[in-house]
């Protein structure tokens, strides 16, 4: 049995493991992607983008090119409402336009996008950094020790095995995770929501829209319960249903999927679009509506993330751009760890900064789920309605990779508009003179943001940056002769508000990094 060797296993090859393989490549670590499907997804699913993914995309040069092929697709500032039927009449506007509220707090915009328009242009991106991605092939066998993972494969077209010898594994598996299970990992949370059902289909609905330019719309009459994602021509689109009829207390109404026949299907669709036009069903899956998170993102030398680690409803679109973020926080620490600049023990701060994140997304996508699909069920158990944009850019992460001030006070959640660049917050947008923003900045290393009367305090492993822009001390809680310092995944490490030396920020990013517990 022939054993290959890699320093990071990616055991799938969607959207959150191809973005892991990308990231991991901007650090220079080339990673091996597997997964069991042929190729991307052939399935829209995912398709709201946050500000958080699209602030990611940016730093990897595909802002513009998601933004050109979601414009073929969508309407830029389209929203989500409810109707009775797209014939029918409004029932609510949840949201009036996609980017409202955003203004001032990042360089980019969100966007609605496929996932199956989306994915192939993450992995052209993976391959340009180095990455290999191996589809149909399956990960049978997981076999951690002290040193490394042995993962066998197995090749589902030649039917063949083979090991690779890993450094670390990454499990971007989806929901069903067999590696997490594996592991044996449990899930906690809200449970079994629905047995759901998405109809794809194609149907001339233009006249129905209205000038509606929704993105999502949700459906709400005695038949169903659900929401469209329609393309801007109006010709085809799918549609999740969630539940049927008219009383959505009982088990019945949750389990749509079950004894479902085709004739069922074309009759919850026209119910749906509320008019008997020509329509044709291209595929209908069938899936489980879940919220749950995983009661640890992390064994050993293995990693959740993505549905592995927190699975939800799509209400909200949370699932793809919390896994997208599980990347983004996980890739350059392993790269660190691999390259010798930071401790094993870095590793660590994953499960303790994305976990309580991944479960804050939880409860948000259950309680748009709970009073905008379900609400006659109850909402005993419905946490409080957080706005969008609070959690996209305003959680705030706490481990040993970020040094807390006194005083400070625990939250998982500031508003970005006045989080004015506190440890553990994802650092501020600031529009530089040159007309780029400070996002733009960062990405690469560590990255210390200094004021114009800093002095400008070097380290080694620390790009300093003297930023001579308005309003860019009072946006990091600093003075002009203070700075901040930034770690590759655009969190704010520390900050020193005053004036501070090159030795103070040798001293900082040792206790980062764990290489100062080594030293």
């Amino acid at each position: 049995m022939h054993q290959e060797e890699t320093p990071v296993l990616i055991v799938g090859g969607s959207l959150v493991g191809l973005t892991t393989a990308m990231l991991l490549g901007r650090h220079g670590v080339r990673a091996l992607s597997v997964e069991r499907h042929a190729g991307t997804a052939i399935h829209p699913r995912a398709g709201h983008f946050q500000v958080r993914t699209m602030e990611i995309l940016r730093e990897l040069g595909l802002e513009e090119r998601a933004r050109e092929a979601s414009l073929r697709m969508y309407h830029p500032r389209g929203g989500i409402n409810s109707v009775v039927s797209l014939a029918g009449e409004e029932r609510a506007v949840y949201v009036a336009d996609v980017n409202e509220g955003i203004e001032g707090l990042t360089p980019t915009s969100r966007l609605f996008l496929n996932q199956d328009v989306l994915e192939p242009i993450i992995r052209d991106r993976a391959l340009e950094l180095g990455a290999t991605i191996r589809n149909r092939t399956e990960v049978v066998g997981l076999e951690p020790d002290d040193d490394g993972v042995t993962a066998t494969l197995r090749d589902l077209d030649a039917g063949t095995e083979s090991t690779v010898r890993a450094q670390y594994v990454v499990a971007a598996d989806g929901n069903r995770s067999p590696t997490r299970r594996r592991l044996g990992i449990e899930m906690e949370g809200y449970g079994l929501l629905s047995r759901s059902i998405t109809i794809y289909f194609k149907a001339d609905v233009a006249d129905l829209l209205r000038d509606r330019n929704q993105g999502v719309i949700y459906v709400h009459n005695p038949d169903l319960r659900g929401f469209f994602r329609i393309d801007r021509a109006g010709g085809a689109g799918f549609l999740v249903i969630n539940t049927v009829g008219e009383d959505v207390t009982t088990e019945e109404a949750v389990s749509v999927s079950e004894g479902l026949t085709d004739e069922r299907a074309y009759e919850l669709l026209r119910a749906a679009i509320g008019a008997d036009i020509p329509m044709e069903i291209l595929e209908i899956t069938h899936w489980r509506a879940e919220a749950n998170n995983a009661t640890r993102y992390a064994q050993g030398r293995v990693f959740l993330a993505g549905d592995a680690a927190h699975v939800v409803p799509p209400n909200g679109g949370f699932g793809g751009n919390t896994g997208v973020q599980d990347a983004h926080n996980l890739a350059w620490k392993l790269a660190w760890v691999l390259r010798g600049e930071a401790s094993p023990a870095l590793l660590a701060t994953y499960d303790a900064e994305r976990r309580p994140v991944g479960w804050l997304t939880v409860q948000q996508a259950y309680t748009r789920y709970a009073t905008r699909v379900v609400p006659e069920r109850g909402t005993d158990d419905v946490e409080p309605f957080i706005p969008d944009i609070n959690i996209e850019i305003g959680t705030v992460v706490r481990s040993d990779a970020v040094l807390t001030e006194p005083g400070d006070d625990g939250a998982i959640l500031l508003d970005p508009a006045t989080s004015r660049g506190r440890p553990g917050t994802r650092a501020p947008h600031v529009v530089l003179e040159d007309g780029r923003s400070t996002l733009d900045l960062l990405g690469g290393g560590f990255v210390l943001l200094a004021g114009p009367e800093s002095g400008e305090p070097s380290a080694a492993g620390v790009e300093t940056v003297v930023v001579d822009a308005p309003g860019f001390p009072d946006a990091y809680g600093i003075t002009p002769a203070g700075a901040a310092l930034v770690r590759p995944d655009g969190v704010v490490a520390w900050r020193s508000p005053g004036a501070t030396t090159s030795q103070e920020v040798a001293d900082v990013l040792g206790r980062i990094t764990g290489m100062a517990a080594l030293v």
